[in-house]
C-alpha cells in the first residue's frame, strides 16, 4: 500500500456549537451490537488483560503472603509471643513496588513512542519474569536482613515491569477502541486487577497446609506464568495503527488495522480517520514533537491534571487498605485462616461487581456513577471507623463485612470510572506520555498510602485498627469534591469532540450538555473524526 493511496483531504474543525436535538452518539449501536461489530478489537483487548492480571496478582502478594505464619517467622520478628512483619518493612514492601511503577511508567511512556507498544510490553514482561526469579530465591538466604533486602529488590523490579506494561496497555487499548466500547473495556482494569488478586488469594489459601516454606514460596513462583503471558501477547497482537502512522509507516499501519477490522469494515477509511485526527492535533500544536513538557502546556495542562487525578482515585477511595484486607483484618483481631477466607469472598463479590460495571458504564455517565459510588463508600468507611471505637467480636466481623461491601460499591462505580476517564481525556498525540504521567502519579499515591497506612493501623505503631476507616473517609470526601468540580462527562464522545470541548474551555458540568458538531465527525470512527477521502 503506497503512501499516495492513503492521502486525505483534511477538513477543518467547525468549533461553533451547533445545537441539535439528538445526542452526538444517538446513532451508536448498543453494547452487544458493538461487540459483534468489533470482535477482533475486543479479542485483542482481552488478550492485553494478561498485563492487568499480573498487576492484580502482584498487589496481592505482599498483603496475602505477609499473612502466612511461615512467612512471618522467616521475614518478620516476634513480639509478645506473636510473629508479625515490622511496620518499616511492611511499609517498604508496600511502597517499593509503586516506586518501581513510577519509574517504569515514565520510561514506558517514552519508550513506547520510540519502539512501539508491542516491544514496550515485551520488555516489561521479560523484566517481570526476572523479578519473580529474585523474589523466589530470596528465601534461600540465611541472613534475615538479606532475605528482606532481596524481597525488596525483587518488588522494585516487578514495579518497573508493571509500570511499563500498564502504561503501554492503557495506551494501546485507548488507541484501538471505538467510543461505544471504551468504557466497558476500560472496566477490564478493575475486573482483571481483582481477578489477579483473587487468584493470588486462592493460591495463598490453598498453600497454607503445605509443609515447610512452601506456603509462601508456592505463591511466589506462581507469579511466573503471569509474567510470560504478556510477552506472548506482545508477539501475537498487531502494533497500534496510531503509533505506526505517527512514524509514517503507512504500509504497516494498514496491515495492522486490517487485523483489527472485520471483512465488512472499510480499513482504508479507518486509516484515513486516524491520519486526519493526528494531522489536526499536529496542526493545532504550538510546539514541536510530542514531549512530556507539552502535556503541561495550554489546554493540555487541564487534561493532564484530570488524568493525574483519575489515576490517583483508587488510593483516595481506599484501594491500598482493601488490597491488604487479609493482613488488616488480622490486626483488627480475626484469625489468619478466616481473614484469608473472608478476603477471597470479598474479592469474588468485587469481581462480580466489576463485571456488572462493564454494562453499567455504558448506560450511566462517568460523573453520576462516580459521585454516587464515592458517596456510599465514604459513609461505609465512616461506619467502620465508628465500629473501631468499640472492642469485641462484633467490631471484627463488622469491619470484615464492611470491607467486602465497599469493594462491591467501588467495583460497580468509581473504580472503572477512574480508568475510563484516565484513558479518554488526553489527546491522541500525547496519549502515551500522558498515560506515563498518570501512572507515575497514581503509583506515587499508592506508595504514599502503602507506607503510611500500616503505621496507622499496625499493632506496634498507631494501633488504630478499624478506626483507620476515618482516614480513608476523609480522603474519599476530597475525591468526591474534586470529581464533582472538575471531572467532565465524556461518555461515548469521540476524540475530536473531546478536543473541541477542552479547546472551548467548557466547565466540567457543561460537557454532558454540549451538542456542538465537528466537521467530518463519524459515528463509526474509533479515532475521533471522519476523514473526507480525496
Amino acid at each position: 500500500m503506497a503512501e499516495k493511496e492513503l492521502s486525505i483531504a483534511t477538513p477543518s474543525l467547525d468549533l461553533s456549537p451547533q445545537i441539535t436535538e439528538q445526542s452526538s452518539v444517538d446513532d451508536e449501536p448498543n453494547l452487544w451490537k458493538s461487540i459483534r461489530k468489533w470482535p477482533r478489537v475486543l479479542g485483542y483487548s482481552l488478550g492485553m488483560t494478561s498485563a492487568i492480571l499480573l498487576y492484580g496478582f502482584d498487589t496481592s502478594i505482599v498483603g496475602n503472603v505477609s499473612a502466612i505464619p511461615e512467612f512471618q517467622r522467616d521475614y518478620g520478628r516476634k513480639l509478645d509471643g506473636k510473629y508479625f512483619i515490622p511496620s518499616m518493612w511492611m511499609g517498604l514492601w508496600n511502597a517499593i513496588s509503586p516506586i518501581g511503577i513510577m519509574m517504569g511508567s515514565i520510561f514506558g511512556g517514552w519508550f513506547q513512542d520510540r519502539v512501539g507498544r508491542r516491544y514496550s510490553l515485551a520488555l516489561s514482561s521479560l523484566l517481570s519474569a526476572a523479578g519473580v526469579a529474585v523474589v523466589y530465591c530470596s528465601h534461600f538466604l540465611d541472613d534475615i536482613a538479606s532475605r528482606r533486602g532481596a524481597f525488596l529488590a525483587a518488588k522494585l523490579m516487578m514495579g518497573l515491569a508493571i509500570g511499563g506494561s500498564l502504561c503501554t496497555t492503557q495506551t494501546y487499548l485507548s488507541e484501538i477502541l471505538p467510543p461505544k466500547l471504551r468504557g466497558s473495556v476500560m472496566a477490564f482494569f478493575p475486573v482483571f486487577t481483582l481477578l489477579g488478586q483473587l487468584i493470588g488469594a486462592v493460591v495463598v489459601f490453598t498453600s497454607l497446609d503445605y509443609p515447610g516454606k512452601r506456603p509462601y514460596t508456592t505463591p511466589m513462583i506462581a507469579q511466573w506464568p503471569f509474567s510470560v503471558v504478556p510477552f506472548i501477547m506482545a508477539m501475537l497482537a498487531p502494533e497500534s495503527p496510531t503509533y505506526l502512522l505517527r512514524k509514517k509507516k503507512f504500509d504497516q499501519a494498514f496491515k495492522a488495522q486490517k487485523r483489527l477490522d472485520t471483512a465488512r469494515t472499510n480499513t482504508q477509511r479507518n486509516i484515513d480517520n486516524i491520519r486526519f485526527a493526528l494531522q489536526k492535533e499536529e496542526e493545532q500544536a504550538k510546539h514541536g514533537g510530542a514531549s512530556y513538557l507539552e502535556c503541561f502546556r495550554g489546554t493540555n495542562l487541564r487534561r493532564t491534571l484530570i488524568v493525574i487525578f483519575a489515576n490517583s482515585l483508587p488510593q483516595l477511595f481506599g484501594l491500598s487498605l482493601l488490597a491488604d484486607a487479609s493482613y488488616f483484618i488480622q490486626m483488627v483481631g480475626m484469625s489468619a485462616h478466616n481473614a484469608l477466607l473472608f478476603l477471597q469472598l470479598g474479592v469474588g463479590l468485587g469481581l462480580l461487581a466489576n463485571i456488572v460495571s462493564m454494562w453499567v458504564v455504558t448506560k450511566v455517565g462517568r460523573r453520576p456513577l462516580g459521585i454516587l459510588s464515592l458517596s456510599v463508600s465514604t459513609l461505609l468507611f465512616v461506619g467502620m471507623g465508628i465500629a473501631g471505637c468499640f472492642d469485641g467480636i462484633v467490631t471484627i466481623w463488622y469491619t470484615a463485612v464492611t470491607m467486602m461491601v465497599i469493594i462491591v460499591v467501588v467495583g460497580v462505580g468509581i473504580w472503572p470510572v477512574a480508568y475510563a476517564v484516565g484513558a479518554e481525556t488526553s489527546s491522541l498525540r500525547l496519549r502515551a506520555k500522558t498515560q506515563g504521567i498518570g501512572w507515575f502519579c497514581g503509583a506515587f499515591a499508592q506508595g504514599a498510602f502503602g507506607i503510611s497506612l500500616p503505621y496507622a493501623y499496625n499493632i506496634d505503631e498507631g494501633d488504630l485498627k478499624a478506626k483507620a476507616g476515618f482516614i480513608i473517609a476523609g480522603f474519599s470526601t476530597i475525591a468526591l469534591a474534586i470529581t464533582w468540580l472538575f471531572v467532565p462527562e465524556m461518555k461515548e464522545r469521540t476524540a475530536a469532540e473531546i478536543d473541541v470541548m477542552f479547546e472551548r474551555r467548557l466547565p466540567a458540568r457543561q460537557f454532558k450538555h454540549w451538542r456542538g458538531t465537528v466537521a467530518g465527525s463519524g459515528r463509526d470512527n474509533p479515532y475521533g473524526s471522519e476523514a473526507h477521502l480525496a
